[in-house]
């Protein structure tokens, strides 16, 4: 059966499609297993409710469910249904490509410095001025802002090769 929306690269599409479900489950399993332990030992729920900055740890724990596990499940299924929809192929493989990349490295790169941020200023709150804990963790944060622009771009390209992909649609589609 060779439908319109089939070409040469199929194989590859096919593939990222999958490595964003791969990374939704991945994400969702970190997610999940973050929530529990902030929620399950008393100890880092004090940490995350009751420090300076402690609140950043949950802004990680929020953008590995947010961008990690539900985004990646959207991208992956419009990734497959969009093509079955206007019977054509993806714009760009090439585009679906730099997406999933830029898309995960800008976002382990907001966890990890939402994490250090959350967990530094925490620990430096106990023995520091509210002042000095924002030295450290200023820099930090900007490095989340950093890494958020990458999954914006990413965002971007996604709905760029979306967009291309659908315009003109009604050319190629005979019913």
């Amino acid at each position: 059966m060779n439908e319109p929306w089939v070409h040469a690269e199929e194989t590859a599409y096919r593939q990222y499609t999958l490595y964003f479900i791969y990374a939704c489950i991945i994400y969702s399993l970190i997610g999940f297993s973050w929530g529990a332990l902030m929620g399950g030992i008393a100890e880092f729920r004090y940490f995350v409710d009751h420090r300076l900055h402690g609140d950043l740890i949950v802004r990680a724990h929020t953008h590995i469910n947010l961008l990690g596990w539900v985004e990646m499940a959207i991208f992956a299924a419009v990734y497959y249904i969009v093509p079955r929809l206007v019977h054509r192929p993806i714009y760009s493989l090439k585009l679906v490509r730099w997406h999933f990349w830029i898309h995960n490295f800008g976002l382990i790169g907001m966890v990890v410095f939402f994490s250090l941020a959350g967990l530094l200023g925490g620990m430096e709150s106990q023995h520091s001025a509210p002042e000095q804990v924002e030295v450290i963790i200023r820099p930090l944060l900007a490095s989340v802002g950093i890494f958020g622009s990458f999954v914006l771009l990413a965002n971007g390209i996604w709905a760029f090769n979306l967009f291309r992909t659908c315009s003109g649609w009604k050319r190629g589609y005979e019913a």
